[in-house]
């Protein structure tokens, strides 16, 4: 007969002693930079939540005031409970006769400690005790992480592409700061048409924002939001950097053309020679990085007109006229150059109104011409008109007058005869 053998129950897990405990947290402290005086807390909490779970296991009362001390030297627990002549709340309130078998000075009204023996928890107490403490580790790295990264937000950021979504497209990027990783998430909306990335791949990235997660923090960015371009110039431009050179406006349509508009905040500065560079250095690299999106670099003027012919460059602009009441403008271009102002799809036009934020009508030049031409020829119709009206109210007014006269004379004959 075979014989048959019982496992041995795994001991029991033992609580370390104080000073082991609090050299264990002044070496996660230094290694993962968690406050001390932050784990004692959780620790805390955990006993209570242990001790709390073994009397629920044994159908005990739990009070609800449970207090622990721990020190570097000393690690207790008690429960308060308070003395009353007839209990209302079981969890809260002890009888004066049940008090007094462990204190026989104590009064009604008072409270009275009854220690708790930690080293008497059960397996399970023991397990609830572990859970919140790791949850704690948790949770301050969580936190510290969410910190980090949201001082990162509406900045660049370069990260590892390591996970693509083959129906969504949707990226998940791995980014590294310090020593902590976090995953960022590049949503396929996100994403500049055209451009196309492995897993494994390194990629360059704007924060949008930075929210709370389960699993740590959640870091949405993007490569087609406008100010990539701006943080990209602030990067490879040093005078925009130092605040010699200001960027006012961006238009951007993401992998195709993007125009910015510069000023200089400091006489003797070109701000469009120092963003395009030395032999067009500059630029190129922010272009290279965009994956040859186009840029067009215009100086911010504080006049409207010549801001508007600045930004339909590389089109010439003959002529720009306000429309009075409106945030709008017509703009008059040499014939060949109609084309080049509104651009492929009207893509410079409709780039150049959302820089300057003006409507703009664009004609060409002989376009203009005929109509400025119907214009006089109205115009002149009217004085003509007009000068008609004047002859013809002259000829009534000499008719008026003449009988008049007559009607006098009619009048005066009438009365020489009545007379007579």
């Amino acid at each position: 007969m075979a014989k048959t053998t019982r496992k041995k129950a795994a001991p029991a897990p033992q609580l370390c002693q104080p000073d082991v405990i609090f050299g264990a947290l002044k070496d996660l402290e230094a290694e993962r930079h968690i406050p001390v005086t932050y784990m004692v807390e959780r620790i805390k909490q955990a006993l209570v939540n242990a001790y709390k779970k073994d009397r629920e296991d044994h159908h005990l009362p739990v009070s609800e005031r449970v207090l622990v001390e721990l020190t570097e030297t000393r690690m207790s627990m008690a429960q308060q409970w308070l003395v009353v002549d007839e209990v209302e709340n079981p969890n809260a309130e002890i009888t004066l006769d049940a008090a007094r078998n462990l204190d026989p000075n104590v009064q009604v009204g008072t409270l009275i400690s009854i220690p708790v023996k930690v080293e008497a928890f059960g397996r399970i107490a023991a397990q609830t005790a572990k859970q919140v403490i790791i949850q704690g580790i948790r949770e301050h790295e969580r936190g510290t992480m969410y910190e980090s990264y949201s001082s990162k937000s509406q900045e660049l950021l370069i990260g590892t592409v390591f996970n693509i979504d083959p129906v969504t497209r949707d990226m998940r990027i791995q980014i590294s700061n310090s020593e902590e990783k976090s995953v960022a998430l590049l949503k396929a909306e996100e994403q500049i048409p055209g451009e196309v990335y492995k897993e494994g791949e390194l990629i360059r990235v704007y924060v949008v924002e930075v929210h709370k997660a389960n699993r740590g923090p959640m870091v949405a960015v993007s490569r087609t939001h406008p100010n990539l371009v701006r943080r990209l110039f602030e990067l490879e431009v040093p005078e925009i950097a130092d605040g010699l050179v200001e960027l006012r406006n961006i238009a951007r349509e993401p992998g195709s053309r993007s125009k910015i508009a510069v000023r200089a905040m400091q006489e003797g500065i070109d701000p469009v020679g120092a963003c395009v560079g030395p032999r067009g250095g500059r630029v190129a690299a922010i272009v290279s990085e965009l994956h040859g999106e186009k840029i067009d670099i215009v100086t911010w003027s504080e006049d409207p007109c010549q801001y508007v012919a600045a930004a339909l460059a590389p089109a010439d602009v003959l002529s720009v006229e306000l429309i009075p009441g409106q945030k709008a403008c017509r703009v008059v271009v040499p014939d060949d150059q109609l084309s080049l102002a509104i651009g492929k799809e009207g893509q410079n036009a409709r780039l150049a109104a959302r820089l300057t934020s003006y409507k703009i009508d664009i004609k060409s030049q002989s376009k203009a011409n005929e109509e400025q031409a119907i214009v006089d020829a109205a115009a002149a119709d009217i004085m003509t008109i007009i000068n008609r009206d004047d002859e013809e109210t002259e000829e009534v007014t000499e008719v008026v007058e003449e009988t008049a006269e007559t009607a006098e004379a009619v009048t005066g004959t009438a009365e020489e005869t009545t007379e007579a």
